[in-house]
This record gives C-alpha cells, structure tokens and sequence, in this order.
C-alpha cells in the first residue's frame, strides 16, 4: 500500500510545499490545489509530486449537494462537476464527496431528513447529474461514508452502485465512519473484513484512522482519534487491508491538524505494518 496523508504546514509557493512533501515521507496524498487553482501553478504542483514517485490520490469536493437552499445546492453540484474535470484532467482515480444533507445544521451534519427515501433518491440522481454532465475518462466520483448519511455501511455502499449504474462512479473507503454503533466497535476487525471484502473492487482510495468508546457512559458515544490512539488492533487492521487492496492503492491518514501530528501517525502506522510484513 502507498501509505500518506494531506502534507500539512505553512507554505506560500509550490516550491516551499515541495520540501514540506519531501519530509513528511508520504508516498500517496490529497491534491494541494483545487480547480481555480492557476494552472502553472497547478503544473507545479503535479511536477513535484511526480518527481518524487508520490500518488496524488484524491481531488477533494467537501461541500453538501443537497443543501436546503436551492442556489448553494447548486453552487455545490456545480463545483463538484468541476473538481471532478479536474481530477480527470490530472490522472486523479478519485474525486470524493459526502452525499450531503438537506438539514440546517451543517454541511457534514446529522438530521433525520438523511435517511428518507426522498433524500436518498435525490442522492442518487445528483451523483448521476454530476456524471452524466462531465462524462470523466479515467477519474471516479465517490462518496466517503459517513457514521449518520448513506452510505454508512457496506451493503448500503453496494447498492448505491447498483442504483446510480453508472461505470464511474465508484467507492471511498472510511471503515471509522463506519463504525457508528457498539456492535461494530466491539469487533472492528471482523466489520472492517467486511468491507473490504465486498467492496474492494470498487474501491479508489482508503482513508484511516482510530475510533474508541468510553464503555462508562451511557447512551454509547464512539470518537475518531489518531492512529494508535484508540482500540483498532493496527496490524490486523492493516493485514486486511493488504489483502484486499492491490500494492499501490493508497492509503491515506486524515483529520490531523500539523505536520508534527501527521508524522506521529505515520510512524505509528509504518511501526505497525513493518511489524506485519507489509510494505507502505
């Protein structure tokens, strides 16, 4: 696997991030630029991580295609469409997304309104509007699941494939968000085999990290931590991994706030895969 993250930390040119990249050790990342991003600017940044054998793996879009306000939900659609050109024009397989909410709360946000078949129709029919519109070669749309929007779990990330029919539309993999309930907490590996094991094919990119659970509070209360910082046994973790995914698929850290922390969480990771014969 191409073990990586986002490169963290302060830079003002593509050359300073440039030697940001060198030092984090990352051999798979997210794209440091977007599609308003200057095109020399962004040839830079593409010449750089080529030079140095890195995977730019994911073109990021982060916003909410069914939001409550028609403009911004349209604001939304549009961008996407056009991350999703640029993820095709750069050789990027993945362009990710959240399915999005038609609540008030948030972008990311938990609402019940998530899971009704309305929701999920109109989910399916933007995916299918974002494709359709684009027509990509080579880059995928995908969703990253989510632990309260579809798809938050396997067999419902399949049948999102099935009911958007559409070749280029394919899986992120985030088994954290998924494990949103103490059953799936309390045997994370054998949920984690799950996945992979049924959507593996699919699969464009894999984020990672840890989850844990204080067992002395009720009702139940699951959070995402670093790698090595919660209760996922990490080898095993990264053993199912390798025997799914083939040995460039990148695999990415996330949701770490510095360099300092990135470098932490990848050196917990690489001790781990060293100590299970896996290669990063």
């Amino acid at each position: 696997m191409l073990l990586g993250g986002t490169v963290a930390g302060e830079w003002k040119s593509p050359a300073e991030w440039e030697k940001l990249l060198i030092a984090s050790r990352f051999k798979a990342i997210t794209a440091p630029f977007n599609c308003d991003t200057p095109l020399p600017e962004r040839e830079a940044y593409l010449e750089a991580a080529q030079k140095h054998g890195v995977l730019i793996a994911e073109v990021g879009v982060w916003n909410n295609p069914l939001d409550p306000d028609p403009e911004k939900a349209k604001a939304a659609v549009d961008y996407a469409k056009r991350q999703l050109v640029l993820a095709d024009e750069c050789g990027v397989s993945c362009c990710v997304n959240i399915a999005g909410t038609p609540g008030t709360a948030g972008w990311d946000a938990a609402d019940r309104a998530n899971y009704t078949e309305e929701t999920y129709a109109r989910t399916i029919a933007v995916i299918r509007e974002i494709l359709d519109d684009v027509r990509p070669d080579t880059a995928f749309y995908c969703l990253e699941p989510m632990p309260w929007m579809v798809p938050d779990g396997p067999d419902e990330y399949l049948r999102m494939i099935r009911d958007v029919d559409r070749k280029q539309f394919a899986a992120h993999m985030d088994f954290v968000n998924m494990i949103n309930c103490p059953r799936r907490y309390l045997a994370p590996e054998a949920f984690i085999e799950d996945c992979f094991r049924k959507l593996a094919p699919c699969i464009k990119s894999t984020h990672i990290k840890d989850s844990r659970m204080d067992p002395n509070r009720l009702t139940a209360m699951l959070e995402e931590c670093s790698p090595g910082e919660g209760t996922l046994d990490y080898p095993e973790v990264l053993r199912i991994i390798d025997r799914y995914m083939p040995a460039d698929a990148p695999v990415l850290l996330e949701h770490m706030q510095t360099f300092e922390e990135y470098r932490a969480a990848y050196d917990y990771v690489a001790e781990k895969a060293a100590f299970a014969g896996i290669s990063v």
